[in-house]
């Protein structure tokens, strides 16, 4: 500890890992980076000597009297673990804070079964009456919908993925709907939730995502009367890109695929060319949860780093 107090760099923790080294080639260097990488996901490396390995808040800090070689291949290292780590989507808040580029510039969410819990075309009425629930902790608002005797609410990754997207943690992202709603009357019920439920006290999900993120253009594909089908891959998604303008590697689909595998049909068949990829997708059979909002995330992260390769 002695050793290490003067040195310069970020915040010093009140404890250190201290590792004597015999050698002063491949052992330390292994050793050290296996330490780092076990610690990557909550600190940055500081430094590592022939002497100790310290780690530090933020910064990058040579202790000991090590080498100029030594402090070079410190910051290296230290430089590509916090790369590495900056990349990598972490769970709940951490979300939205993605490298902006990694970020899908539209998301596109299947209704029933995937961003609310009903199926329209099981819905005896138009929702007439509205529930009032806590919003994530984010105050009082409508969280439910009543059609009859049913009760429509967002599953709890559409909310918390809504309330993100509202506070504008995701930079140059927008959302939309694709369903394929069985009936004309499924849909009216459909479109009227989305007008009624609220991700925000006093915000609806179509205020924002009709209003703030289209300005008003309605471009939500919802329903299967023509010229939609049951088959979004022929119908909603070439709409959606037509009057989007968003190409179909840039999108991150949810869907349930509990009455067919629309994920699986919509990435094979709605394929950019150039690329030769589609949208990145995540399936949903129990709903969109926290995990699966995230796991999306990741997935596209992975496919936007594919397309910045193939450049």
């Amino acid at each position: 500890k002695e050793e290490g107090a003067g040195f310069e760099g970020g915040e010093r923790l009140p404890w250190c890992f201290l590792m004597p080294s015999r050698t002063h080639g491949t052992w330390t260097a292994c050793l050290s980076i296996l330490l780092a990488l076990l610690c990557a996901s909550s600190f940055e490396v500081a430094a590592f000597s022939t002497t100790s390995l310290l780690l530090t808040r933020s910064g990058l800090a040579s202790c000991g009297s090590p080498s100029g070689a030594c402090r070079a291949t410190a910051r290296q290292t230290g430089a590509r673990l916090k790369m590495s780590a900056s990349q990598q989507l972490a769970k709940g808040e951490q979300a939205g804070t993605a490298v902006q580029s990694r970020l899908p510039e539209l998301v596109v969410f299947d209704l029933d079964a995937c961003f609310w819990d009903q199926e329209m075309f099981e819905m005896p009425a138009l929702p007439d009456k509205s529930v009032t629930g806590d919003l994530n902790g984010r105050g009082e608002g409508v969280s439910g919908v009543m059609s009859g005797g049913h009760k429509i609410s967002l599953h709890k990754g559409s909310l918390k993925a809504m309330q993100d997207h509202a506070d504008g943690k995701f930079k140059g992202m927008r959302v939309c709907f694709a369903s394929s709603a069985d009936t004309p009357f499924a849909e009216k019920v459909g479109r009227a939730s989305l007008k009624m439920l609220e991700v925000l006290p006093g915000k609806t999900v179509w205020d924002v995502v009709a209003g703030r993120d289209w300005g008003g253009k309605d471009v939500n594909q919802i329903g299967r009367q023509p010229p939609l089908s049951s088959n979004k891959a022929k119908s909603h998604f070439p709409r959606i890109r037509e009057l989007t303008g968003v190409r179909y590697d840039r999108m991150l689909f949810f869907d349930d695929c509990n009455w067919g595998d629309h994920c699986g049909n919509v990435a094979q068949n709605c394929k950019e060319a150039d690329t030769g990829m589609g949208p990145a997708t995540v399936r949903t059979p129990v709903g969109l949860g926290v995990k699966e909002w995230e796991e999306g995330l990741r997935a596209y992260a992975k496919q936007a780093e594919a397309l910045a390769k193939g450049k």
